[in-house]
């Protein structure tokens, strides 16, 4: 199909981290003739897929099954999970991984030449390929490689979307600022695939890097499209305590344990859903991660963690795995423990608490990536399937990543194919948004006094106070009042940096107002939902009501500035709801 312009393209996806690029290798497979461009605030190896350590799960061994991984996700995910979107995920995940190894992908190897697998929390069964500890590294290299053969495929490095171009119903584009010069401007598509991963800079500790505020969420969720199950906030058992920087999960899965103050491996004193006849001692450290975390936080309460200057935390013990094995294995983490905590695990051990990592909900999308909003299409985090439910297992989303980046793709490929023409309101939309930028962060009349780094500290607090790992009714409604008062805050907000090239402290004004949105609409779902599942746990409903809330929560915006919920059925196949267990 021939171009139409030098803004004006077939397929635009926003971000390149593993499931944009997935994607437009999908959009080029499809139809080689499509103009494709991506489009990311940061060059494409910069993005947060390069950080993911521990490994990505698909069936490859004789002793495991598609029905065991299925099972695995669904019962680790609280039942929430879309069953024919997990069927779908699990048959598509290893001819995925077989195919990014044909890209070059260097998968860790058994002596026999057969992939390794590792286990992963919550999974019955080894299943977790992985590459050292550097397994998205090396996932988005060879996907970042696979891309430039492909000469349709351009990109748009350090842009910033701002919105999407909504025009006749449908989404045409979006509208981006150029980092490097400060000049906004409409990009026209003719479909649009979301792929700008997770919020976890919503909350103060996390894992993610500081790209990770929910634009893309953010600009959805304006444009009229619902965010699904935001209430379901992951919190990693093992991050650093000053910096969030995740120890992964491969550290316990190579035989790390989980001490508190004592000394004592505490998770032998909680229900992690393992069954008696399994061997405790040794798979309690891969519980799932949300039961993991809400044991550090009932060893907080009884005194049995340790005081550090950023906060409560317990050890992470890996000495007795021996200098080979760390440096074979997972040595990355001794990497990231020398530079940022000074200490060699081989000899010490790690400090870690909960940080926030991964959240379960997003823009609402069908088994496809398809939106309610024509044209638009999400993948990855940002995007809710929903195959992760209440609780994603660890190594399901690198995967996650391929199987639906292909599938939205291929999709959004064949909607541009149909369509024959742009609107003709794009530029005067692009137009719009230019003003609403410029009045909402360079108008210096009034009172400005409102900076953004103390407006983000408030948010961060008030977040992690009221919507952390417990929440209550009290809890939810005070950090909804409190972000209330924070939006009329930022109306005056105040940049000292005024110029447009590289205005850092104008994209952080930005990101924040996504932040925002993001954040209200996890405050009024976790609200909403007066009951105790996965992540999501209510001191004051402390128990699963599968009766009134087996059921997905829709939240719109509304003009009124909060959000507005709804509720869809989980979809369900073959597996009715039981009993939350490790493995079966």
């Amino acid at each position: 199909m021939a171009r139409y312009g030098p803004n004006e393209h077939d397929v635009l996806i926003v971000g390149g981290g593993g499931a944009g690029l997935r994607a437009a290798i999908a959009v080029a497979e499809t139809n080689p003739k499509l103009s494709i461009a991506v489009v990311s605030k940061v060059y494409p190896m910069r993005s947060h897929t390069v950080s993911a350590e521990g490994g990505a799960a698909a069936v490859i061994k004789p002793d495991d099954s598609l029905d065991d991984h299925a099972y695995d996700t669904i019962s680790g995910g609280d039942w929430l999970c879309d069953q024919d979107a997990v069927e779908a995920f699990v048959k598509e995940a290893p001819e995925e991984m077989i195919r990014l190894e044909h890209w070059g992908c260097p998968w860790s190897r058994e002596e026999n030449g057969s992939i390794a697998v590792r286990p992963f929390g919550g999974m019955k069964n080894k299943r977790t390929w992985f590459a050292a500890d550097k397994t998205g590294f090396h996932m988005l290299h060879s996907m970042f490689q696979t891309t430039l053969k492909y000469d349709p495929i351009d990109r748009y490095d350090e842009y910033f979307v701002t919105s999407l171009l909504v025009d006749d119903g449908r989404c045409q584009g979006v509208v981006a600022l150029e980092l490097a010069t400060g000049k906004i401007e409409p990009i026209a598509a003719k479909s649009v695939i979301l792929c700008t991963g997770g919020c976890g800079k919503v909350f103060p500790f996390t894992t993610n890097a500081n790209i990770k505020t929910g634009d893309g969420m953010a600009i959805a969720y304006r444009a009229g499209v619902p965010l699904k199950d935001m209430e379901f906030v992951q919190y990693h058992p093992t991050g650093l305590p000053f910096t969030g920087i995740l120890i992964t999960e491969a550290a316990r899965a190579e035989g790390g344990r989980l001490l508190n103050k004592d000394g004592y491996r505490y998770l032998q004193d909680y229900d992690l859903g393992i069954p008696e006849d399994k061997p405790v001692l040794r798979s309690m450290e891969l519980g799932p991660r949300d039961r993991l975390s809400q044991a550090f936080e009932k060893e907080k309460e009884k005194g049995r963690t340790l005081n550090g200057p950023y906060g409560e935390f317990v050890h992470l013990d890996i000495r007795h795995l021996g200098k080979e094995v760390i440096d074979e294995k997972i040595p990355f983490v001794r990497e990231l423990c020398r530079k940022y905590e000074n200490i060699d695990p081989v000899h010490e051990m790690i400090p870690v608490r909960p940080v926030v990592h991964y959240i379960m909900g997003g823009i609402h999308t069908d088994i496809n990536g398809e939106t309610l909003l024509d044209g638009l299409f999400a993948a990855g985090e940002t995007a809710c399937v929903s195959i992760n439910g209440a609780n994603r297992l660890g190594s399901n989303s690198l995967t996650e990543l391929l199987v639906f980046g292909a599938r939205a793709g291929r999709v959004a490929a064949e909607y541009a194919s149909s369509q024959t023409s742009f609107g003709s309101r794009l530029e005067a939309l692009a137009t719009d948004e230019k003003k609403r930028i410029e009045k909402t962060f360079f108008n210096s009349s009034g009172n400005r006094s409102e900076r953004v780094a103390d407006l983000r500290k408030e948010m961060h607090n008030a977040m992690e106070q009221g919507a952390g790992i417990y929440r209550t009714e009290t809890s939810l409604k005070s950090s909804g009042e409190i972000l209330g008062e924070l939006r009329e805050r930022f109306k005056k907000i105040s940049l000292e940096d005024k110029s447009y090239t590289f205005n850092t402290q104008f994209v952080s004004a930005m990101e924040l107002s996504y932040m925002f949105d993001v954040a209200e609409s996890i405050i009024e779902s976790a609200l909403q939902r007066t009951e105790s599942r996965g992540s999501h746990q209510r001191t004051d409903f402390p128990e699963r009501d599968d009766q009134n809330f087996l059921k997905h929560s829709l939240s719109y915006k509304t003009e009124q500035g909060s959000a507005r919920v709804e509720y869809q059925p989980v979809t369900i196949t073959r597996w009715p709801p039981g009993e939350r267990k490790y493995g079966r």
